[in-house]
């Protein structure tokens, strides 16, 4: 596997993701290209230039970095328009070739501005004016500003706006406008000038489009981009804009307005932005409309990608690779960057298949898709290989999981072809049959709802093999909460109480208690008296209407989670009705109607409607009717010739509402033939008043036919005795009794004097008062207002000289309080707090400010924390402070303890430092720990932030490896251990009679290498040495040519010796009958046996010479000399007889060590050699040398 960096794109022989790339580059300018193809490992990188084949090293402009692809470009006043093109950067090894995504350089001439003269307009004003910039041509835009000379900006508004191409537009101008200083500023200025000429009369004008001109226009954009539509109108006033969607609703997530909502701005653009729109300019004397038509199309974009993997041979492989786009892309593939051409690769729709692969086959496809925008690739490497099978996952592991849990027992293999793997049960046998069990694509068996029967032993089995593993499953009892919590109704301001109660299984871990309202997380704060949570309960002291909600309690062990929720609902009495009207009004009847006020989660069970008779002395109400919760409206029965007023009062659970205001006063007339005391002619009210104080005995009387009466001029809630009597023509009526009553109140006159502050405790007071005389109140009073500002932490001193409260909070007591305890403060906090008095009019002013400081508390848990284990007995806790310290941070104190162990004991680190961010801890490499990390004020400690980890082993190399060979190469497998650093190693190898070579670097975490460049049937020894010890050994025989070892050849071997004995023993036998040879013809026939090949015909044929035979020699051959004197006596007194076996050709390509047979020309002429003209050999020559 190897990589590469093209660009700022990371490239991979089967995955490259990224986007085209394209390079600016200026003439005469000096500017660098960069273009990178940066390697893990060494391999060989070239690049195609539009097509064609381009080599960077052949250019001396350009700089080629050593060991990468990448190449680099500095020009300097030369030309450099030879560069511009479409790049692709090749990657090739020995697995295939990698192709980059396309990357493009444009090379333009450096922008020069046009020399302009200063333009200078004469407009009235009223008029539009246009300012043209013409900023210079180029392919960036570039960045225009209007400024003046003193290069402030121009300000802009409705009225004067600077369009996308620059120029600066003028709705309509006025005086202001004359300057002779409008400067364009892009990299190169140039000036313009407005000149007013004056006009004694502006008329107002229709809008009209400055900006696009004509009603339409129309956009084509590609998806992901950003598209700014502009509306420029002039006209007087300055037009208004307003933007719709012809074809839709006009998304405001999806789109913004600019420049005084002269711009409608697109960010990232989608298909579903397709459509009309249209943009409105409107003053007073008309409107006028653009339409935008706006078409999205997109760049091509993967909707599949293929995915690279191992194959064995034989195997047919898929390659699925799909694109889309607006227009749809044109699918082609490639490999290793070149045309498919072999009939076993298809492609159908996208798909490439490759049919009945070879090792051969390894290689790195590409797909391609391409449409009218861009083109995007991307790069799948197919790896044919054959790998013997091997399970990853350890043996004996130990799984746990709670009842009606899903849970998944790994078999992780690794083979080419992938390994088949079979799950067989202790009790169950063969699991495929069950429904709750099933085997996943990789190995794994997945086991749902899991149930108490389901604990034991299981076996993982690699197909046709004797590879296993096994795997231990014990299913605990689930977690079940026994109690929930409760539906509560809880009237404002009493106390609230849920209770969890839970059962889990006895093998576990306590489990952890998390409340939840409303889905948030709730935590018990020490500076807050807010929640207070017991184990599994949960108590809030005080409810108010935002502690209103579910509540949900959560049981959290290692192996499930159980919940269960409650809900607190803040019921209270309901508010009065309100609306009261009087409707179709009888001689003796009336419909009294209302509107229900809020029942505070407590349905009114019934209305109560209230009467006072206005005529009498004042009385108290009495009741007039009921009716039910459910009615608004009834009609009440009234008696002849009195007054009445009616009021309502709404009834629930709770209890009784304030009552309603009171209704106008109706009266019944006079019933007919009836005459009553006070029903005589002439009737009237004789009103009488005087204060209570000061004012003496006299009354003010007043006559009115009927009430009200509104007198005028009497003070601010004053005191007054008052009396009304019924009078007629007959007389006064009877004494009436006196009542006292107040006139309007006023804004109360005085704050509260003496305010104190007792500190309760670090987050609560008590603050009193001293009573307010009754005569500033100048009403009647309702009570006191405390304003509560919050300047932050005591280290921030300077808020409080500045007068910056970072909060302030207010708290409203009755009329009779002269004290009020105000808790939820923050501890170590400065504080200041004032006291004033409320009345029915209002709030009088506040008390002189008094200031205070909180205590300190303990504090808030760290911030972070975070665990780096740099050797596999050292562990590094890295932490944050905490964001509350409330108070003066001390320091902090660590816990922790072994969690895979039972009854272990807490261990503690004190006296942290609170500037030490960081501590190194030794700890048992075998063991996982929890931490608990907690600040401490000089009041104590704080909140814990807890933490589970181990520490990482040291790595070792693998020593479980498996091999596989092959002629040239072998490859090596093994399980990569958990916790484990990765460390690098090499393979060392020896060929026998060689010396040790090794490979490179190979890292532990690979799983998988394999070791080239071994010689064919050869036996060579393998092993790895780590810290000077040998960690593993093997030897292993390549394949290829070894019959040298093999049997038949043996045998061979032997039949051929055995055959050469039986010839030397007949010889034996023929001499001892006294058979003797010339002493000539041993002369002359003397030469050396190695010269001397036989000349066969056959195959044990022997052609003797012609000389005359002796009767002593009737032998097989009688002029061989393997049967003189001679040559048995040195066959007698060799000390040792070499054989070697020349054979066909057949043969012969098989056999090394065959020697060259002498050229007949040169040897001399012999019974055993004649001297024949032309004699052809080819036959199979037997050699026997005898050696001293």
């Amino acid at each position: 596997y190897y990589g590469l960096y093209f660009s700022t794109l990371y490239i991979l022989p089967f995955k490259i993701s990224g986007s085209i790339r394209e390079f600016l580059m200026f003439l005469k300018k000096v500017s660098n290209a960069h273009h990178s193809c940066i390697s893990l490992i060494r391999i060989q990188f070239r690049w195609v230039k539009d097509g064609v084949e381009f080599d960077p090293s052949k250019d001396p402009e350009l700089s080629v970095s050593r060991d990468s692809g990448t190449f680099s470009l500095t020009a300097k006043d030369g030309p450099i328009h030879q560069y511009q093109g479409r790049y692709n950067c090749y990657a090739s090894n020995v697995l295939g070739t990698a192709v980059s995504n396309e990357a493009r350089i444009v090379t333009e001439n450096t922008p020069t501005l046009q020399k302009e003269k200063k333009v200078s307009k004469k407009v009235e004003e009223g008029e539009s004016v246009v300012l043209p910039c013409n900023p210079p041509n180029s392919t960036v835009a570039p960045v225009i500003h209007w400024m003046d000379k003193k290069l402030r900006h121009i300000q802009q508004n409705e009225r004067v706006i600077q369009g996308r191409d620059g120029n600066l537009y003028f709705s309509h101008v006025t005086e202001a406008d004359s300057r002779d200083d409008y400067t364009c500023n892009t990299q190169f200025p140039s000036a313009r000038i407005i000149v007013l000429k004056a006009n004694s009369v502006v008329r107002n004008r229709r809008p009209q489009m400055m900006r696009p001109t004509g009603p339409s226009s129309s956009y084509l954009v590609l998806s992901g981009q950003n598209l700014d539509l502009e509306c420029i109108a002039q006209g007087l006033p300055s037009p208004k804009i307003q933007w719709i969607r012809k074809d839709g609703v006009l998304s405001e997530s999806r789109t913004s307005k600019d420049s005084y909502d002269r711009v409608l701005r697109f960010k990232n653009i989608s298909v579903s932005d397709s459509g009309e729109y249209q943009c409105t300019a409107t003053n007073l004397q008309g409107i006028i409309t653009h339409t935008y038509s706006v078409t999205v199309e997109a760049a091509p974009y993967w909707t599949k990608e293929p995915k690279s993997q191992l194959y064995s041979p034989g195997e047919t492989v898929k390659l699925e690779c799909k694109a889309d786009g607006i227009p749809s892309p044109e699918v082609t593939w490639s490999i290793n960057g070149n045309l498919l051409t072999d009939p076993r690769r298809s492609v159908k729709h996208g798909v490439l298949t490759l049919k009945n692969v070879e090792l051969s086959d390894t290689a790195v496809y590409q797909c391609k898709a391409v449409n009218k925008h861009s083109s995007i690739l991307i790069n799948a490497y197919v790896y044919v290989i054959e790998l013997p099978p091997q399970i990853l996952t350890e043996d004996g592991v130990m799984y746990s999981v709670a009842e009606g849990q899903m849970i998944e027992l790994a078999c992780e293999t690794f083979g080419s072809p992938r390994p088949n793997v079979t799950w067989e049960g202790e009790t169950w046998g063969a699991l495929v049959a069950n429904p709750r069990m099933s085997q996943l694509l990789d190995g794994s068996l997945q086991i749902s709802n899991a149930s108490l029967n389901d604990s034991g032993q299981y076996t993982c089995t690699v197909s046709n093999s004797r590879i296993t593993i096994t795997a231990e499953l014990d299913v605990l009892n689930k977690t079940v909460i026994v109690k929930p919590p409760l539906a509560l109704r809880i009237q404002r301001g009493k106390p609230a109480t849920l209770t969890c109660e839970y059962q889990v299984d006895s093998r576990q871990d306590a489990p952890q208690v998390q409340w939840r309202k409303n889905l948030q997380k709730l935590t018990e704060s020490s500076d807050s008296d807010k929640y207070m949570i017991d184990e599994s309960t949960l108590i809030i002291p005080d409810v108010k209407e935002e502690d209103e909600g579910t509540y949900t309690c959560e049981v959290i062990t290692t192996l499930d989670i159980a919940e269960a929720s409650g809900s607190i609902t803040v019921v209270d009495r309901p508010d009065p009705p309100t609306q009261i009207q009087m409707t179709e009004p009888k001689e003796r009847s009336v419909t009294l109607s209302w509107t229900p006020g809020d029942d505070h989660n407590s349905p009114v069970l019934e209305y109560l409607i209230e009467f006072e008779e206005t005529e009498y002395e004042r009385k108290e109400w009495e009741e007039l009717s009921r009716v039910s919760g459910n009615r608004q409206r009834t009609t009440l029965s009234l008696k002849p010739f009195l007054s009445y007023r009616f009021r309502v009062i709404a009834i629930n659970d709770i209890g009784k509402s304030d009552p309603s205001m009171y209704t106008d006063v109706i009266s019944t007339p006079a019933a007919q033939n009836i005459v009553r005391s006070f029903n005589g002619p002439g009737f009237e009210y004789k009103v009488m008043w005087r204060k209570v104080l000061g004012s003496g005995p006299s009354w003010h009387i007043k006559s009115i036919k009927s009430p009200p009466l509104i007198i005028t001029d009497v003070g601010n809630f004053s005191a007054f005795e008052i009396k009304v009597q019924a009078v007629n023509e007959m007389g006064e009526g009877p004494e009436p009794k006196s009542t006292i009553g107040y006139s309007g109140e006023d804004y109360p006159l005085e704050a509260p004097l003496n305010v104190g502050v007792d500190l309760i405790s670090s987050t609560a007071i008590k603050v009193v008062w001293a009573p307010i005389k009754r005569e500033t109140v100048r009403g009647r009073l309702q009570g006191y207002k405390i304003s509560l500002m919050h300047y932050g932490p005591e280290s921030r001193r300077e808020h409080v000289r500045e007068g910056k409260p970072s909060n302030i909070s207010f708290v409203m007591t009755d009329s009779n309080e002269e004290m009020k305890v105000l808790g939820d403060l923050l501890p170590y906090s400065h504080y200041a707090l004032s006291v004033s008095v409320i009345n029915n009019k209002g709030e009088g002013p506040q008390s002189d400010p008094l200031t205070f400081h909180t205590p300190e508390g303990v504090p808030g848990p760290p911030s972070s924390l975070l665990l780096d284990s740099p050797s596999e007995t050292e562990m590094i806790l890295h932490w944050t402070p905490p964001s509350q310290p409330n108070g003066i941070l001390k320091g902090y104190i660590l816990r922790y303890q072994q969690v895979d162990k039972e009854d272990n004991p807490m261990q503690v680190e004190k006296n942290i430092d609170h500037g030490v961010s960081h501590v190194s801890l030794k700890l048992d490499p075998h063991s996982r720990y929890r931490f608990y990390l907690r600040g401490y004020t000089s009041l104590g400690e704080g909140l814990p932030i807890i933490r589970e980890g181990a520490t990482t082993l040291d790595g070792v190399p693998p020593s479980n490896i498996s091999l596989s060979t092959g002629e040239t190469s072998v490859n090596l497998t093994w399980v990569s251990k958990e916790r484990q650093r990765n460390v690098g190693f090499f393979i060392h190898y020896l060929k026998k009679d060689g010396t040790w070579k090794h490979s490179e670097r190979v890292n532990s975490s690979q799983s998988f290498y394999t070791l080239r460049g071994l010689q064919s049937g050869s036996e060579y020894r393998l092993k790895i040495d780590f810290k000077n010890k040998t960690l593993w050994e093997d030897e292993i025989q390549t394949a290829g040519a070894r019959f040298v070892t093999e049997s038949w050849f043996i045998g061979l071997i032997s039949a051929l010796v055995l055959l050469l004995l039986v010839l030397l023993i007949l010889c034996f036998i023929k001499r001892s009958k006294g058979g003797k040879y010339s002493v000539k013809e041993k002369e002359e026939g003397q030469i050396d046996s190695e010269a001397r090949p036989m000349n066969n015909e056959g195959f044990g044929e022997y052609r003797c010479g012609e000389e005359k035979r002796t009767a002593s020699q009737p032998s097989l051959c009688e002029d061989s000399k393997l049967c003189t004197d001679d040559a048995l006596d040195d066959y007698a007194n060799s000390n040792s007889v070499q054989t070697e076996v020349i054979m066909d050709e057949s043969l012969a390509s098989q056999s090394s060590g065959v020697r060259d047979v002498p050229d007949p020309g040169t040897q001399e002429s012999s019974p055993l050699n004649p001297a024949t003209p032309g004699q052809h050999r080819d036959q199979t020559w037997i050699h026997i040398l005898a050696q001293d």
